[in-house]
């Protein structure tokens, strides 16, 4: 087993289920948490993100398969996608797919999922397919303020990491998050995204 990631909620470690390539989510342990209480988090916190990554394919996102769920452990075997994550593609490409992105955003949003860390680093392009990973931070939410936050992030992303391409990548995916989600709704989740840079909480993207 190899460590691939460590990260705030769980680290990642690359292993083998049944001789295939797999990966092991594992939730740590927070010591500033009462035990009893850390416990149920964790577990609460493993079946939800199991929960909503088999829930979105439902909706025709595609996801890591999910092997087993230890409750036990706070840990999630789930299929290893053997891809390029979108932040390493050629910026042409990054342009290109942020439409596709856009699209798969949109299609969350429409069911009521805020998936809370949309990077480049969490959409894997495979076999001419985008998958999403990463929900650890996901809820289930209706409201346009929490949509907007993950547009918001998702801007910031490329305007740190991408940021000779941000301009035509942000456009394409506004252009595949607007045709997933309507006008109406698309017009004020845009607002909402313009409302919280105003707050001065982020530095405005130009």
């Amino acid at each position: 087993m190899k460590l691939l990631k460590k990260g705030a909620e769980g680290d990642l470690f690359l292993t083998k289920w049944n001789e295939k390539k797999s990966i092991l989510k594992i939730r740590k342990k927070k010591d500033y948490r009462i035990t009893q209480l850390d416990e149920k988090i964790r577990k609460q916190r493993t079946i939800h993100e199991a929960e909503i990554i088999s829930k979105v394919k439902e909706f025709g996102v595609s996801t890591p398969l999910i092997y087993q769920v230890n409750l036990s452990q706070f840990s999630i075997l789930m299929q290893f996608i053997d891809g390029k994550t979108i932040g390493q593609l050629p910026p042409k490409l990054i342009v290109e797919k942020c439409k596709q992105i856009g699209k798969i955003v949109g299609i969350l949003h429409i069911n009521g999922i805020m998936h809370g860390d949309l990077t480049t680093s969490n959409f894997i392009y495979f076999k001419k397919k985008i998958f999403l990973i990463d929900f650890g931070l996901s809820i289930k939410t209706e409201k346009p303020e929490d949509h907007a936050v993950d547009l918001r992030l998702f801007k910031e992303i490329l305007n740190s990491a991408h940021a000779k391409v941000i301009d035509s990548a942000w456009k394409n995916f506004l252009s595949g998050y607007k045709n997933t989600m309507g006008a109406s709704r698309f017009s004020k989740i845009i607002h909402l995204v313009s409302v919280i840079e105003s707050r001065g909480r982020y530095a405005t993207v130009v």
